[in-house]
């Protein structure tokens, strides 16, 4: 039973990507991903690596393992163009399979990364707590349990009907969607919400403390951008897949024009795959036309 099922699936995803309006459009997806992404992840895993002796934020250790994970989605983008231009259904089930499992897995890092945020503005002093009392654990097992569901996915994929993967794929996605508008609106409360000291009088900021307030609120803005970021990638992740799917499933296409609907969804895929290098780079201070405005 089992074995039909990966037959009939693999064939299908051999169908879809070797025709040719759809074969070109993945193709270019993956050619771009590759030019851009590979380098970019590349680039963050040999900094990190080069700094491995000091101490990494949660951020960085979130960004570093995303990066990770995006070699594996561009080795399976890779795998699943050469297998529909060699025409090997093998090669096309297992790249297709690899790339879908990591678009669906990483958007977890990007939940846990608006969490971090929203426990360091919203809840200091638990956030501070917790960094030091085993805080680093709770990242770690966070950590852990998105690579089990790395694991997990990949052994089960095969076995699961298309359209159940694509349910769990739409539902990680409302999932992050949830989760980084909270955080987003949460944070954005508390950049509002005047600090200790703001409404003491005219005089009240000129004392020791005037500078020691801007700092908060400093990061609370870029806890609050880092946020909202995510939160506009995942939110285009999410229109441009359920459009791209409407027209796919909708009947009005024929086969050839709902395989190139289907294949163009993954075009949406690409800003959530640069928002989390992207910042860390502009943290490290790597991009210095972003930080020209900060000096």
């Amino acid at each position: 039973m089992s074995a039909n099922a990966s037959h009939n699936v693999s064939l299908a995803a051999l169908g879809c990507f070797a025709s040719p309006p759809a074969s070109y459009v993945f193709t270019g997806f993956t050619v771009t991903n590759t030019l851009l992404l590979l380098p970019l992840s590349l680039a963050v895993l040999s900094f990190l690596f080069r700094r491995r002796r000091e101490p990494m934020s949660p951020l960085d250790v979130f960004t570093y393992h995303m990066a990770a994970m995006e070699l594996i989605g561009v080795g399976g983008s890779l795998s699943c163009c050469c297998g529909a231009a060699l025409r090997r259904a093998t090669l096309t089930l297992v790249g297709c399979n690899a790339f879908a499992i990591v678009s669906c897995v990483k958007m977890l890092f990007h939940m846990l990364t608006c969490v971090e945020r929203y426990l360091a503005v919203v809840h200091p002093v638990l956030y501070l707590r917790l960094s030091r009392s085993g805080g680093g654990a709770v990242r770690n097992v966070a950590i852990g349990c998105v690579w089990a569901a790395f694991s997990g996915l990949t052994a089960l994929r095969v076995l699961l009907d298309r359209d159940f993967n694509m349910i769990l794929f739409f539902c990680n996605l409302v999932l992050a969607l949830a989760v980084s508008s909270f955080c987003s609106l949460s944070v954005l409360r508390a950049l509002r919400r005047p600090g200790p000291g703001a409404g003491a009088g005219p005089g009240a900021g000129a004392g020791p403390g005037a500078d020691g307030g801007g700092k908060p609120d400093a990061l609370k803005r870029k806890a609050f951008v880092t946020i909202a970021a995510i939160g506009a990638v995942l939110m285009l992740r999410f229109s441009g897949n359920l459009v791209c799917l409407s027209l796919a499933s909708s009947g009005a296409l024929g086969g050839a024009a709902g395989c190139v609907a289907r294949a163009s969804g993954v075009w949406f895929c690409l800003p959530s795959s640069y928002v989390l290098p992207l910042l860390f780079l502009h943290r490290a201070g790597k991009l210095p036309r972003f930080n020209h405005h900060g000096k």
